[in-house]
């Protein structure tokens, strides 16, 4: 059933859109950094700019939580300081956005429900505290799906948030607020989470980059207890180098690239799999992938095919995911608690759906977690490689109103697993690094995404082969949504 959507935006435009170059909304964060070093641009003026253009774009595209317009106004006059003195953090004056699940002391945490719109936390997650240490200007928290059990991102708090490539369409979930904002150009990074594909599946969605780290190397909390095991905070952005630009502010230890670890394209090896032996991908999709891999070969890249022999790890992935918040939220669900009335329909039946799960259940995931894993190292090992590639997801984004694609291929999704995202699983089961970079456009000319992953512990690999990859494909859409809109559509 789908969740209740109380303010919906007008749906199916579909628009060309003109980059501005009268403002520094259109650069990179690297860019963006490099100007503000280098007195090109103030803090001030590079933040009022994003706050004209979110306040210009939101009311469309609806991917904004929460403005912190204010409090940012005087981190960019304190990073402005910092600047004219050469001081101030790799992020000094960057204007960027975090997801509305992640803690922030002293402002509202809503997680998408209506149930916590009042709810304040007095502790700041690591994460923010690291960012805003490094100089960001935090200036708005994202939207994302009731207590982020979506791949889709409708809340019944902040209604639905819109795809900038097609109004019709998802910006896919449960980081989709922040994917929309960034492909927007709405600040050039934002603080993604990802305990199911939460990063990957919109940033595939919105033709940005998405990278979700090895389990651990991103400080988490404080924040919600739930889904522990599962969810790693990462870097969502335009280009690879923007990715590593916040990933090396986050990473705890700190990144380091050794000498052995350096990607060299003629003396690497990687993995490739276009369905995973069972997950279903529509013709384009395959097209699209079969030709990014030809240009990855064709840049000296040694590709081999093979995959690590499992099927689709959706109900191991269910199990730890819906049994964890049955755990936390099934008081949530009684009669007599005023929480229960202000819960959506697809929040409640996630939660129910853990209480499935017995002990034994439990002990059964666990033990499917090891096995995946040795099976990705098995992997690894016989083909001389660290690197394995697949498409993000097996189709474009589909319409905003429904709660999971209707069928992929010739497969059906349906009840009770949907799984549409089959080869986003065994990387949070596992606490694997991967990264979606965009590889190309589709039939109905939506991004489509390939997904690069590696073992735990090997996130700068997987960042560098991510922007050899990256480099090689040329990626060069956008729906360039630096302009105003108006009179402009298809």
């Amino acid at each position: 059933m789908q969740p209740q959507i109380p303010r919906s935006n007008s749906g199916s435009e579909h628009f060309h859109l003109i980059p501005d170059s009268s403002n520094f909304l259109h650069k990179t964060a690297c860019e963006q950094v490099d100007a503000l070093r280098s007195g090109e641009i103030s803090a001030i003026e590079l933040l009022e700019q994003t706050i004209v253009h979110a306040e210009k774009l939101s009311p469309l595209i609806n991917p904004i939580a929460l403005t912190l317009y204010d409090r940012a106004r005087e981190a960019a006059i304190r990073a402005d300081k910092l600047l004219k003195r050469g001081k101030g953090g790799p992020l000094c004056g960057l204007p960027i956005t975090v997801k509305d699940s992640q803690w922030l002391a002293g402002y509202p945490c809503a997680n998408g429900s209506l149930s916590l719109k009042d709810f304040v936390p007095d502790q700041t997650c690591a994460a923010i505290t690291r960012l805003e240490n490094a100089g960001a200007v935090l200036f708005a928290k994202t939207t994302c799906p009731e207590f982020c059990v979506s791949g889709t991102n409708n809340s019944p708090l902040y209604g639905a948030t819109l795809n900038p490539w097609n109004l019709s369409k998802t910006p896919g979930g449960s980081s989709g607020g922040a994917a929309a904002s960034v492909a927007a150009g709405i600040g050039s990074l934002s603080l993604g989470g990802d305990g199911g594909g939460s990063i990957r599946i919109p940033a595939a969605f919105c033709g940005i980059v998405g990278f979700k780290p090895s389990h651990g190397r991103v400080q988490k909390s404080p924040g919600f207890p739930t889904w522990e095991s599962l969810v790693s905070y990462g870097p969502m952005s335009r280009s690879v180098s923007d990715a590593k630009l916040m990933f090396d502010v986050l990473a705890d230890p700190p990144s380091e690239v050794h000498e052995q670890n350096i990607f060299s394209a003629s003396q690497s090896r990687i993995v490739v799999s276009e369905d995973l032996g069972f997950a279903p991908v529509d013709s384009d999709v395959r097209d699209v992938f079969r030709a990014a891999v030809e240009k990855i070969s064709g840049g000296g890249i040694t590709t081999v095919y093979d995959s690590p022999g499992l099927g689709t790890s959706v109900v191991t992935w269910a199990t730890v995911a819906t049994a964890d918040m049955w755990k936390y939220k099934s008081g949530s669900l009684s009669p007599d608690n005023a929480e229960s009335s202000l819960l959506g329909v697809y929040a409640k039946e996630f939660i129910k759906f853990g209480a499935r799960f017995n002990t034994q259940d439990i002990e059964d995931a666990r033990a499917n977690r090891t096995e995946i894993f040795e099976a990705y190292q098995a992997l690894f090992k016989r083909n001389r490689a660290r690197i394995l590639i697949t498409p993000t997801l097996g189709r474009e984004a589909f319409h905003h109103t429904l709660p999971f694609p209707q069928i992929i291929e010739e497969t059906p999704i349906t009840y009770p697993w949907l799984d549409w995202a089959g080869f986003l699983y065994d990387a949070n089961l596992v606490g694997m690094p991967a990264c979606t970079i965009p590889m190309g456009l589709g039939d109905q000319n939506l991004p489509l995404g390939l997904q690069v992953m590696g073992l735990p512990g090997d996130d700068e690999f997987v960042l560098q082969v991510s922007a050899a990859i990256e480099s090689l494909l040329g990626w060069a859409h956008s729906p360039e949504p630096f302009a105003d809109r108006s009179g402009q559509r298809e």
